[in-house]
């Protein structure tokens, strides 16, 4: 006997069966389920022995071929996505066209703050404001303040030039165009023309105030009370510093 069927002999019957527990008896399998039954047979050429294939199919039943798989679709390109188009500075609405303008290579404004909606009837008129003085009067704006305040700044060269500028807060509501019109009132009436500085002060505001009556703009409420406390205390640091003779357009604020 070939030494190859004598180790299969012998590992055959080192196979057993797993174990099952105390008083559970074995359960018949079905027809056809589990390992098929038999010792495998020898093959006659001395080859090492093949199990059989076993395959029953109940009688009755047709065997229908396989249903052939279709390859998978051939996935198309995307699409190249192009940047979007840059719009050009003239066909921007309003103000904001004066983001992209310059003078003497400066911008003349910053981008207005975040979350102003410039779509709305009363913002448009704002806008509107900033850009009819603004380029009326060749100014430019160096920042768009978060406070309340404001500066309008003159700065000279040495030969001769000119450039002003202003920060003030962007017009939203009554008290932030007053104050806008404030420091451009300032540069309309000129830096330094008015002595004292309280007195300045005082043309300024009534500058602003004067143009949001023609506007049509209420200056009553918050706008009038901000206007006289500031020239109450324009008015009372003058004092400090020893001013000799207070103008008479000032004497209602000096109490």
């Amino acid at each position: 006997m070939p030494f190859e069927q004598l180790l299969f002999d012998f590992a055959t019957t080192m196979v057993r069966e797993k174990p099952r527990p105390r008083g559970v008896r074995a359960r018949p399998k079905p027809p056809g389920s589990g390992r098929p039954q038999g010792r495998p047979q020898p093959m006659a050429d001395g080859a090492p022995p093949t199990l059989p294939l076993v395959c029953e199919v109940p009688s009755g039943v047709e065997m229908q071929p396989a249903a052939r798989v279709q390859p998978a679709a051939r996935v198309q390109p995307t699409a190249r996505v192009h940047p979007t188009a840059r719009v050009h500075p003239t066909a921007l609405p309003g103000v904001l066209r004066l983001v992209h303008a310059r003078i003497d290579g400066k911008k003349v404004m910053p981008q207005p703050p975040r979350g102003i909606d410039h779509a709305r009837p009363v913002q448009r008129r704002y806008d509107a404001i900033v850009e009819a003085f603004l380029t009326a009067n060749g100014l430019r704006v160096r920042c768009w303040r978060r406070s309340l305040s404001g500066l309008a700044t003159l700065r000279i060269f040495r030969d001769g030039h000119q450039e002003r500028t202003i920060e003030s807060p962007y017009p939203t509501s009554p008290l932030r165009l007053a104050i806008f019109l404030h420091e451009v009132g300032h540069h309309v009436i000129g830096l330094g023309v008015y002595r004292p500085r309280c007195l300045e002060e005082f043309h300024a505001w009534r500058y602003a105030i004067d143009r949001m009556v023609e506007l049509g703009v209420p200056t009553d409420g918050t706008v009038q009370r901000r206007y006289e406390r500031s020239m109450r205390y324009a008015v009372a640091k003058s004092t400090r510093r020893g001013i000799r003779r207070l103008p008479a357009e000032l004497a209602p604020f000096a109490a």
